[in-house]
């Protein structure tokens, strides 16, 4: 299981309480968090304070000088990185959240200490230069957009993801959402499943379920939603996802429905406290929710063409920036 040091600068990350806790969930699945660091702290993120203390995170705070307004929050990241891989003999993986191409020589050393270095950042500030470089790199809108998209309850401002007890409905997503970063893995023994789940939830007791074990919720959860298949081989339990053809039928979109559901994902962006977004990712979640859309099927030839017609809906203002990429900025 990997050890994790988490560097997170709020200024890239947007510094919502939701969009927070998302990045340490992405991070929890791949394995045990030793050390977090916050940089850029000031009392505009005070929401922040219990989701900070909750996860032991070590917090520097922003002082601003000259005319630019420039912090040292960017050094000291790197000058805590480096302390960490040198000093820490436990943590093998590192987490920087920022897509500033100033953290590459970063990352590029920390690779070559054999250390694995996933890049988390927002679509309009990421560096394809840092992307590049990590070893994994994930959007930050494609890390809290998707969920916000997928669960309209909301949660209280600076509470903590594990504060409310989850219904049956949020344990099984939460449960098939740890499949989905898990790629490469077809099943995962149900010990283990429990204990990436406990890293999510450290509040969660099956008992409180009704369940006396895991595996006879896992079981109970398996044939209410059908997402999950459990196998019991000599007291070996192991758990994958049921394949795409036993569960309901694929979402479709067409000329009639995409409006709205478009429309819905740019409202989660602006909910997680997006202004602007890379198109790809809009995209590419669209894709997540209907694996069978095409531009041709709602009646465009471009994917560009789909962001003019959203413009003239008042929904988007494509823009390009220095480096002539598109954005659109979310009305």
């Amino acid at each position: 299981m990997s050890k994790f040091a988490l560097f997170v600068d709020l200024e890239n990350c947007g510094a919502k309480v939701a969009t927070l806790n998302s990045i340490l969930e992405k991070v929890k699945i791949r394995g045990d968090i030793l050390l977090g660091k916050v940089y850029g702290y000031t009392d505009r993120f005070s929401d922040l304070k219990e989701v900070l203390l909750s996860n032991t995170f070590t917090v520097t705070p922003s002082l601003r000088y000259g005319i630019a307004q420039k912090n040292n929050a960017d050094i000291m990241l790197v000058i805590d990185a480096l302390e960490v891989a040198y000093t820490n003999e436990l943590i093998d993986s590192f987490c920087i959240v920022s897509g500033d191409s100033d953290y590459t020589p970063l990352v590029g050393k920390l690779k070559a200490m054999g250390k694995f270095v996933l890049g988390i950042s927002r679509s309009e500030a990421a560096s394809n230069i840092f992307i590049n470089a990590c070893n994994e790199f994930q959007f930050l809108e494609s890390v809290g957009g998707r969920a916000a998209a997928a669960s309209p309850k909301k949660q209280k401002s600076g509470s903590s993801a594990s504060e409310e007890m989850m219904d049956e409905s949020e344990l099984n997503k939460l449960l098939c959402s740890v499949f989905e970063e898990s790629s490469n893995r077809d099943e995962i023994y149900a010990s283990e499943l429990k204990g990436i789940l406990l890293r999510l939830r450290p509040d969660f007791n099956e008992k409180a379920y009704g369940c006396a074990t895991f595996y006879k919720l896992l079981t109970r959860l398996s044939a209410r939603f059908g997402d999950l298949h459990v196998t019991n081989d000599n007291f070996n339990v192991k758990v994958s996802l049921n394949s795409a053809e036993n569960n309901e039928a694929v979402p479709q979109l067409t000329r009639d429905n995409w409006r709205e559901a478009f429309a819905a994902q740019i409202r989660a962006y602006k909910e997680g406290g997006f202004d602007r977004v890379n198109p790809s990712i809009l995209k590419a979640d669209i894709i997540t929710a209907y694996p069978d859309f095409s531009e041709r099927s709602i009646g465009f030839k471009r994917f560009s063409d789909v962001m003019k017609q959203l413009e003239k809906d008042g929904l988007v203002v494509v823009e390009m920036d220095e480096q002539g990429t598109m954005l659109i900025q979310l009305l």
